[in-house]
């Protein structure tokens, strides 16, 4: 099987590319300088697609995008978020619905921010879209994978959570903080948090490839927590006290539209489609998570 995909080199990307290859399938790499292996394909996420080497791929996961939480929200960063995921979507897309021999299926990217803020209630991939910059650019995102589901593509939208890992993410880019005892709750600590091991994610991934779903597909572990509760069970782990409560106005400073967005929000959010589907998750509740990504 012949796996193309974008963002190959971010943190699901590239355990993505090692799950399968280990698993003895062919992937290609999306990737936007000139190709310097035989294993990379040139696409411009704004311009044009090396679509002739595109031509019998099975299928395509696209995960490409500017980093969510990478920097401060400017209005301009603001527009490169959008900018980098619709237009990018869209010109894939276009590529794949034009090619004489199609992938089966397309695994594009979304994520949890499609349901804006769900403050105390439960929601499954049934709700309606949310409120707010990310919720609108999730409704977009997954809007512009329309010329590939027109052309016959099963198209697959994983609204991916907080992703655990080690090497980086919502855990891995704090653990210098926890490990130094300056560990804290964000604001309040009451909102949700809607969550998935790296392990889980990439499995989920590869559940997804190889079908039947299509559509919407919450990738969040069956049991989300509170920030509290995150905080203290990440503490526990780690064998460090988290005494700290950073207050929601200097967040607000510090990260601009993202803390009310991507920090402050409460996402308690089920994966509803994938659990009735038979899907396994290695880590269904974030102990077992944290036993397994801090030995």
């Amino acid at each position: 099987m012949q796996i193309a995909i974008t963002g190959s080199t971010g943190l699901i990307g590239s355990a993505l590319v090692r799950a399968l290859r280990g698993e003895g399938r062919t992937v290609l790499r999306l990737v936007r300088r000139r190709p310097a292996d035989d294993d990379e394909v040139r696409w411009d996420p704004f311009g044009e697609v090396d679509t002739a080497s595109l031509e019998g791929v099975d299928a395509v996961v696209h995960l490409a995008g500017a980093g969510i939480g990478d920097r401060r929200w400017s209005a301009c960063y603001r527009q490169e978020i959008r900018d980098s995921r619709v237009e990018g979507t869209r010109t894939l897309c276009r590529a794949l619905a034009a090619l004489d021999d199609r992938p089966s299926v397309l695994v594009s990217g979304s994520a949890s921010g499609y349901y804006g803020d769900t403050g105390d209630r439960t929601v499954d991939e049934d709700d309606p879209v949310g409120e707010g910059f990310l919720a609108a650019l999730c409704r977009d995102w997954e809007a512009a994978t329309a010329p590939a589901a027109e052309a016959g593509i099963r198209v697959v939208l994983p609204r991916t959570g907080a992703v655990l890992a080690r090497e980086g993410g919502v855990l891995g880019r704090l653990l210098p903080v926890f490990r130094a005892g300056l560990g804290g709750r964000l604001g309040n600590g009451r909102q949700w948090m809607s969550w998935i091991s790296l392990v889980d994610q990439v499995a989920a991934l590869r559940f997804l490839i190889d079908g039947p779903l299509a559509g919407p597909v919450n990738l969040t572990a069956p049991e989300p927590v509170t920030n509290a509760a995150y905080t203290a069970a990440v503490g526990r782990a780690l064998h460090r006290p988290t005494p700290i409560a950073v207050p929601p106005a200097v967040l607000r400073l510090a990260l601009g539209g993202l803390a009310d967005e991507g920090v402050l929000v409460s996402q308690r959010i089920l994966p509803a489609r994938l659990t009735a589907s038979g899907f396994g998750f290695r880590h269904p509740d974030l102990g077992s998570a944290l036993a397994d990504i801090l030995p």
